[in-house]
């Protein structure tokens, strides 16, 4: 096998999602209670103990096992430089490297401002496997989660998340109201 240097916009992301996959699918087999408490974390590297999480919980431990990509440190360094370009939902005054990674709605603005933002379609072929998706659930309730490689006799990609209770990996993309869809690949 040969590598070539190219640009990221194509070739390097198509070799990354089988990586992100991989490992999304992983976290399904950890025993983990749905727990979204405030801990305080070390930083960087931080995570809560490995048999608690939430959603984001998935995406941060999914990217740090496949890429070695830390959300802790990335969302809280933007952050910290720009902390009025984040939602304001929680009253914080300043950022918190405890828990702000571990918030939809960051994530969201985090993936946004590194250009990793994509087109909201019903349009299955468009979730491709890797793709980031967040949604709003019944009541408004922030959700996120990861596109499988796996699809849905009709098609449709089924979704890594963590609902409540631990990693799944199952037919939620269309169930809900999708409000981000992202390709991420971090730099480096």
């Amino acid at each position: 096998m040969t590598c070539a240097l190219v640009s990221l916009a194509q070739p390097v992301w198509a070799n990354s999602p089988d990586a992100i996959v991989s490992a999304a699918q992983e976290r399904t087999k950890a025993d983990v209670r749905y727990d979204g408490r405030y801990i305080s974390l070390k930083y960087p590297g931080g995570d809560v103990p490995a048999d608690i999480g939430v959603c984001t919980d998935v995406i941060v431990r999914t990217y740090r096992a496949a890429l070695g990509f830390d959300f802790q440190k990335a969302v809280h360094e933007d952050m910290r430089a720009n902390f009025n370009a984040y939602p304001k939902n929680w009253g914080l005054k300043r950022p918190d490297k405890n828990i702000d990674h571990r918030r939809v709605p960051n994530m969201e603005k985090f993936l946004k401002r590194q250009g990793a933002a994509l087109k909201i379609t019903q349009k299955a072929e468009d979730y491709l496997p890797g793709d980031i998706v967040s949604w709003r659930l019944i009541g408004n309730v922030p959700h996120i989660g990861i596109v499988s490689n796996k699809k849905t006799n009709a098609g449709v990609p089924l979704i890594i998340h963590n609902i409540g209770s631990g990693p799944v990996e199952d037919d939620l993309l269309f169930h809900a109201k999708i409000n981000g869809h992202f390709r991420f690949l971090p730099e480096g």
